[in-house]
């Protein structure tokens, strides 16, 4: 079973579009496929067979093959069937609804039949690919034998495009994704004048303003805009630290270019030098410090060497915050103050806060960005897909937008409602995790410990885990089902980051859960993050357990999601600015820079002067450990 881990895919295509070897592409991953063969008849026609023998070609020998024949039904039972490991490719439903208007088996409730299909697929818990003729742009035959067959097939497509996840149409060899993987290109074509009611998700898509609007102006912190805020530190002579402050500069004016990018499992991003990373370690080994060296800081040079492609690279200089401010309703939220989280985030426009004094004194600006609410997780999905595809986008524009800029360094930050919960919701349904093992405590003002507010949160995670345990598990199903918007855009802050190169520091909950969640997209991710502190969370030291990241330090800080690594950025660019600028020890060197004399020094370059000397091992001078004869 691939990684991607989707569920139901119908491939639709007309003769010669290439559907089938494109819907056999999908399963190439699995250890074993039953090919589920539709085709009836045909014994006769020579040209028939060849197409059939061709298919029978392609197919790896671990391929089992199913005939349904003119049994129609035998397919319904086969999805019933199926185990949760098994992986089915059923092609095509054209053959199955030629058995379906069989004369032989008329009458009969043909409707019925589809409709048992359609709830077959809906409730399997295999992994099941569906290749079917699309009619709908063909001509209107004109025979009635014709036009009930196309009647049939289109309304069997219909039902089971609603009943899988995903919907891909093959045009010429190239898919182009109709549900699941792309539906946000699908615009919601109703208007006021029609009378239809637009969805939330599309009124919501109306509603929220352009990247280039958004850089003229910066609304009040009531207005709960959907683009982001750039807020830079202000440039100070004086030592004392410094306090970003709002700007209106077209800073964030994000391209256009990268709006086109299609989030799917696989997708190619870059990895950082492999090399430079072990050789920065080696180099480490060798230079001249007074002591041992620079201990776990060690881990920061090299992430620092692999991501710049240089074995002594330079500390970071124009790093950028990322802040995220989500709200999530229902129990998420249990203990949260909505007033105090917008409280925090206004300070941060302001320049304020602690968050505003850290990224001050690091040189950091910082881009706010507030997304629209999440809905409940417990009682219905977070956010609807379109919502998910917008949100992936605008994060990963963010991140191209910080390297337009030069940024060289990003830090994910978070100020929300609910979203401790939701993190740990994520990072169960994505590594098996004790939900309650992981979930924070709800730590109030005073530092005192809501514990019925925990129970509260505890209970909505077991509750929205148990809502999902039948559905989807891909990356975007679990955005779309559990972490809402806020969580979509640091994913695909993450994604972007990755793309351009920019190294991203992960601090907290949304951070490591964004991870969680990229890594099904482009494992690469995980090679361009840093985990500075874990804190005290133990959702935070799983999580990145699972990713691959140890914490550089064990501070144990809760300053809150970003400005613990802040805090902690000084001393991760003072041990890489030490690892670049300190020399070799001397008695590792060479030349003149040895401990000998110069004379010395000489004596041994023209004893090695010649390269193609062999040394060979000396006979021992007696017998050796394992000899047996007497000395």
């Amino acid at each position: 079973m691939s990684d991607d881990r989707w569920h139901t895919v119908l491939v639709l295509g007309g003769i010669r579009s290439g559907k089938s070897a494109f819907a056999e592409s999908l399963v190439a991953g699995a250890s074993a496929v039953r090919y589920v063969a539709t085709a009836i008849g045909g014994e006769d026609d020579p040209e028939w067979l060849a197409r059939i023998e061709e298919h029978q070609r392609r197919r790896p020998q671990s391929w089992s093959t199913e005939e349904t024949g003119a049994d129609p039904a035998r397919l319904t039972e086969l999805l019933t069937e199926a185990k949760p490991d098994d992986t089915l490719i059923v092609d095509d439903l054209g053959g199955w609804v030629a058995a379906l208007l069989d004369p032989a088996r008329q009458p009969n409730d043909d409707v019925a039949d589809v409709a048992a299909l359609a709830a077959a697929v809906r409730s399997c818990t295999a992994r099941v690919v569906l290749v079917s003729p699309e009619v709908g742009l063909s001509l209107v035959p004109v025979t009635p034998v014709g036009r009930a067959f196309a009647d049939a097939l289109g309304t069997t497509n219909q039902a089971l495009a609603d009943a899988c996840d995903r919907v891909a149409l093959v045009v010429a060899g190239r898919p182009v994704w109709l549900k699941g993987s792309a539906e946000s290109d699908i615009s919601d074509l109703s208007t006021p004048e029609s009378g239809a009611v637009p969805s939330p998700a599309a009124a919501a898509a109306r509603a929220m303003p352009s990247p280039a609007a958004a850089a003229r102006a910066v609304p009040s912190p009531a207005e709960r805009p959907e683009t982001p805020v750039l807020v830079p530190a202000a440039v100070e002579e004086a030592p004392a630290p410094r306090t970003p402050g709002v700007i209106d500069e077209p800073t964030m004016v994000l391209p256009l270019v990268a709006s086109s990018v299609v989030f799917e499992p696989g997708m190619d991003l870059p990895m950082p030098d492999s090399d430079a990373g072990p050789d920065a370690l080696d180099r480490l080994a060798t230079v001249d410090f007074p002591g041992a060296g620079l201990g776990r800081l060690a881990d920061a040079v090299a992430f620092a060497a692999a991501t710049q492609g240089t074995v002594t690279p330079q500390p970071w200089s124009a790093p950028r915050v990322l802040l995220i401010s989500g709200r999530h309703l229902g129990d998420a939220a249990a203990g949260d103050d909505p007033e105090d989280v917008e409280r925090r985030v206004a300070q941060v426009e302001n320049g304020e806060g602690v968050l505003s004094r850290l990224a001050g004194t690091a040189g950091a600006d910082i881009a706010i960005l507030r997304t629209t609410e999440s809905y409940a997780m417990e009682d219905m999905a977070a956010a609807s897909l379109e919502d998910v595809e917008r949100a992936l986008q605008q994060g990963w524009l963010l991140a191209d937008a910080a390297a337009e800029a030069g940024k060289d360094l990003l830090v994910l930050a978070s100020i929300g409602v609910g979203t401790d919960a939701v993190a740990a919701a994520v990072s169960a349904a994505t590594t098996g995790a004790e939900a309650v093992a992981v979930l924070p405590r709800v730590l109030l003002p005073g530092g005192v410990f809501d514990d019925e507010s925990w129970m509260s949160r505890a209970a909505a995670v077991r509750d929205a885990l148990h809502r999902i345990r039948r559905e989807p598990r891909g990356a975007k199903d679990i955005l779309r089902e559990l972490g809402g918007p806020d969580l979509a855009v640091a994913t695909g802050v993450l994604l972007g980051a990755a793309a351009r190169r920019l190294p991203v520091v992960l601090d907290g909950p949304v951070g490591i859960a964004a991870g969680l969640i990229a890594r099904d997209l482009g494992g690469q991710i995980r090679h361009w993050t840093l985990l500075a502190d874990a804190g005290d969370l133990e959702m935070v030291r799983q999580g990145g357990d699972v990713l691959g990241l140890n914490p550089v330090l064990d501070l144990g800080l809760g300053l809150g999601e970003g400005a613990n690594a802040l805090a902690a950025l000084p001393l991760l660019r003072t041990a890489i600015g030490l690892a670049a600028s300190v020399g070799v020890h001397p008695a590792l060197g060479a030349g003149t820079g040895s401990h000998k004399p110069a004379d010395m020094v000489a004596d041994d370059v023209v004893a090695n002067d010649d390269a193609d000397i062999d040394f060979a091992e000396p006979e021992p001078d007696g017998p050796g450990p394992a000899s047996t004869s007497p000395q």
